[in-house]
Order: structure tokens, then C-alpha cells, then sequence
């Protein structure tokens, strides 16, 4: 079959990522919107586009029967979910099916099976896949729980079942500490998945978090497209990704895309999906373990596509529509190094309070291996409604040295005035000491986090520049208002600003 018509079900950088692939593919592309994002890129990217409710996500992106009923009005054929949202909702997926639309990603059961930690870990087991030393407990009680960490010994993790991202995990160190900490953690699973269930395992004590992007077909072909180390997170969320993994021997990085290989196959797994995995020790002696798994494609799929030269939402097209893999195994080798910094609206100043408002400048960076996916344009108002993101910066270089100068010179080439951001802080992070050595392990901006976020004066350029922009704004609008021209002379607020980030 072939897909004729495609509706995005997401919004900002991720669905003009999707819209990209289908115009290459010379697939017709149908975007969704709220009230807040009527004026979004996203919107005028695609070939059409549909109100789909409030600013409320719940109302609008999350609401399964609007985005069918988008679909449908609009004679879709298919529907991809992007990521986040709706990306690993089996309802959605089996919602989809229902209404004879082909949903670009893993069959409804298969995200069912996979996002259970209890049943991912089980049949990752039976596929003799490494999983950390850990158990479910029987006894879902507090004492149950207790019991089953002193079996496993301390220090252990307690994490909810039903989820990820960091909610309803707690890591309790002795007796004494268990039973508050199961109980936050119970209740927090509970609040944030509808299941309080829990499962105990060993705490890994300064881990790597290294992931292997995978990809099914409907014929029976799954391979692995190798790493990408993940091991800089906040509050265990992503910030800084790259690939290759400075912390994988060859014979570790075959074993673990063996694993990958081996656990999507277990998993009856078809599109694009990710084995995450954390890593313990140094060189072969390392040993890895089968962490979850994503059902969906990632926000850092840039890095694999930079060093694998591959276009993943096209292969995840293609084979929606029953097509087999465009590569096999053979065919598929890592070149150069590529790295993603995940550019944020938020002061890192400030505890990283999520910012909102009009972005009075923004220019994203440009030259050789250098690439940026955003949602956002020059002039728009960053909402208070969804995630902060604005937009991912991938650089490639032949060497990873070659890759933390471009990224960091990229990076003061990204002047975003209005609203405050974390490049000063991603410049930072990249110029420390352990990120250069590769010495990367998920507890490092944590450690590290008061001379990562130290205060420091708004440059006197950016200020300057600043009240440049809003003056052209001003003479700009005065200027349409009366049919003219605006005032020249006027100084480029970007030559105010070229060195800002030094």
C-alpha cells in the first residue's frame, strides 16, 4: 500500500520534521492545532491543518477522540504520533486501527507489553536480554516491599511500574529511610500512571544511560542503528545526547545492539523504537542492562540519523505502509561524531523555571554540521501550555573533539532575546571538564550543578540589543500602520549581540 494523506498528531518541531519527510515522499501532510498554536509554524507547514481544541493539552493534543475525528474529517489514511502526547498510548494506537487508520509505530499491543516495566522486564528475561538484579514484589505492601529490598540489598531503587521519565522512583538506602520513600513513590505512581504498582532493583551506582535505536519491518527484519549515550540528564530527563558513546569498547558496543536486536525481536517490535540500557564499569569489562523500552521515535533521533546517514521518519513511512527495511545490518556504520543539545526556554538561574512570552529575537546558527529542528519563529509567544523546548541543536565533526567546538561555537551563535534560555548553561556543560574527558555518568549535573548555574550578569549587548528590537518592532508596526517604510539606520540587533554567549 501507499499513504496518501498523513495527519501529525503533535505539534512544534516534531510534526515540521514529519511534514519534511511526507513532502519528500509526496505524501499530503494534515497538521493539528490548538487555540494557542493557531499561529504556530507547524501549522503553516503542513499542506492542512485542523483546530483540534483549547490550549489545554488534555483538550486538544491528548484528546484521542478529536484527533480521530481530524483524521477522519480530513480524509487521512495514516497518523503519526510524533513523540510525547499520544506517542505510547496503546488506547491511541488501538483507536487508530479501529477507525481504519495505519498508525505509524509498534502494533497497540506490543506498546501495552512494552511500557509495562513488570512485563518488559519479564520477557526481556526470557529472551535472556541482562536486566538489573532486581524483583516484583508478590507483597505489594510496605513490608513486602522492605523485604524484598533487604533480599535484593541496599542501596536499591523502588520504581513504579506503569511509567518513566523519573515519576514514582525513590532510591532507599536502609530500613530506616524504606517505608517514607515507598510511600512517595506509590503515591506518585499513582497520580501520574493510575497504578501504584512497584517493582525493586538494584541501584546502579554512577551509571551510563546508553540506548540502542532499533527498527522493525512487517517482514521479519529488525536491526539496530547503534548508540546514542545519554548519560547528561536533569531530574532524569535528557539534555545533552550524543553518538558514538564515548564509553563503549567495540566488543561492548556488539554485545549491546546483539541485546537491542534480540529484545525488539522478543517484543514482536516493528517501526522505530529504542532499548535503553545502563551501563556499568569501563572498557569490556563493562556490563550492561536492559533498562525500557521507547515505543515510539525519540526527541534525539537527529544523532543517529547524522552518524548512520539515514532519514528515520522516512524508513518509518515506508514501512507503515508495509514496505521492508531500506537497509540491512551489513549496510548501516557509524561515521564521525554527532552531538544534540536540547535548547530550552527555562532559567537554569532559577531552578530552571519553565519561561513563557514573546520571543522578541531568535537566529538559529548555520554552517557545516550544523543542524536545528524547532517549532518556533522569530516574533512568536512561547506558551505556558506545553513543554519548553525549543528547539534541538545537532552538530557533526569527524572526530567527538571536533564535535564539542562546533557545538559550543553554534551555541554562541544562537542569540534568543525576550526570554531566558539554557544556552549559557549548555555552553557551560560542554566546556566542563568531565563532559570533555567523556567521564559521563547520569548524576553529573547534579554534582556539578552550582558552577553549571553560578549567576552572572546579563551581557550590557544583549540588553542593548533588546531594546533595538523592541524599538524596529515598534517602528515596524508604525510603519504598516500608515502604508511607509520603516526608519533606516536602525542597528542590526544580531551584530549588537554576535559575541553574547562569551
Amino acid at each position: 500500500m501507499s499513504l496518501r494523506r498523513l495527519l501529525i498528531a503533535n505539534r512544534g518541531e516534531i510534526a515540521i520534521r514529519v511534514v519534511r519527510a511526507c513532502r519528500e515522499m509526496g505524501i499530503e501532510s494534515v497538521a493539528v492545532y490548538s487555540d494557542a498554536d493557531a499561529e504556530a509554524p507547524h501549522v503553516f507547514a503542513a499542506d492542512r491543518a485542523v483546530r483540534i481544541g483549547p490550549p489545554a493539552p488534555a483538550d486538544s493534543y491528548l484528546s484521542i477522540p478529536a484527533v480521530i475525528d481530524a483524521a477522519r474529517s480530513t480524509g487521512s489514511d495514516a497518523v503519526h504520533p510524533g513523540y510525547g502526547f499520544l506517542s505510547e498510548n496503546a488506547s491511541f494506537a488501538r483507536a487508530c486501527e479501529e477507525a481504519g487508520l495505519v498508525f505509524v509505530g509498534p502494533p497497540a499491543d506490543v506498546i501495552e507489553r512494552m511500557g509495562s516495566k513488570i512485563a518488559a522486564r519479564a520477557l526481556m528475561e526470557a529472551a535472556q536480554v541482562p536486566v538489573v538484579p532486581g524483583t516484583v514484589p508478590a507483597d505489594q505492601s510496605d513490608a513486602g516491599v522492605v523485604a524484598a529490598a533487604r533480599t535484593i540489598g541496599y542501596p536499591v531503587l523502588v520504581k513504579a511500574s506503569a511509567g518513566g521519565g523519573g515519576k514514582g522512583m525513590r532510591v532507599v538506602r536502609d530500613d530506616r529511610s524504606a517505608p517514607e520513600s515507598i510511600q512517595a513513590a506509590r503515591r506518585e505512581a499513582s497520580a501520574a500512571f493510575g497504578d501504584g504498582t512497584l517493582y525493586v532493583e538494584r541501584l546502579i551506582q554512577r551509571p551510563r544511560h546508553v540506548e540502542i535505536q532499533v527498527f522493525g519491518d512487517a517482514h521479519g527484519a529488525v536491526v539496530h542503528l547503534f548508540e546514542r549515550e545519554c548519560s547528561i540528564q536533569r531530574r532524569h530527563q535528557k539534555v545533552v545526547e550524543e553518538s558514538p558513546s564515548p564509553g563503549l569498547s567495540p566488543a561492548v558496543r556488539r554485545a549491546m545492539g546483539e541485546a537491542a536486536v534480540a529484545a525488539a525481536r522478543a517484543a514482536g517490535y516493528r517501526n522505530a523504537g529504542t532499548i535503553e540500557f545502563l551501563l556499568e564499569g569501563e572498557g569490556d569489562a563493562a556490563r550492561f542492562y536492559f533498562l525500557e523500552m521507547n515505543t515510539r521515535l525519540q526527541v534525539e533521533h537527529p544523532v543517529t540519523e547524522a552518524v548512520a546517514g539515514v532519514d528515520l521518519v522516512r524508513a518509518q513511512l515506508t514501512v507503515a505502509a508495509g514496505g521492508a527495511l531500506p537497509w540491512t545490518q551489513d549496510e548501516l556504520s557509524q561515521r564521525g561524531h554527532a552531538i544534540e543539545c536540547r535548547v530550552y526556554a527555562e532559567d537554569p538561574e532559577n531552578g530552571f523555571l519553565p519561561q513563557a512570552g514573546p520571543l522578541l529575537l531568535y537566529r538559529e546558527p548555520q554552517g557545516p554540521g550544523i543542524r536545528v529542528d524547532s517549532g518556533v519563529r522569530e516574533g512568536a509567544t512561547v506558551s505556558v501550555n506545553y513543554d519548553p523546548l525549543l528547539a534541538k541543536l545537532t552538530v557533526t565533526a569527524e572526530s567527538r573533539e571536533a564535535a564539542i567546538a562546533r557545538a559550543r561555537a553554534a551555541l554562541r551563535s544562537f542569540p534568543v532575546l525576550g526570554i531566558r534560555t539554557n544556552i549559557p548553561f549548555l555552553i557551560r556543560l560542554l566546556d566542563h571538564e568531565e563532559v570533555r574527558a567523556g567521564r559521563l555518568q547520569t548524576g553529573l549535573i547534579d554534582q556539578h550543578l552550582d558552577e553549571l548555574t553560578a549567576r552572572r550578569e546579563t551581557p550590557a549587548e544583549a540588553i542593548a540589543a533588546a531594546a533595538v528590537t523592541r524599538l524596529r518592532q515598534h517602528f515596524d508596526g508604525q510603519a504598516q500602520l500608515h502604508g511607509g517604510e520603516s526608519p533606516s539606520g536602525l542597528v542590526d540587533p544580531w551584530t549588537a549581540i554576535r559575541e553574547w554567549g562569551r
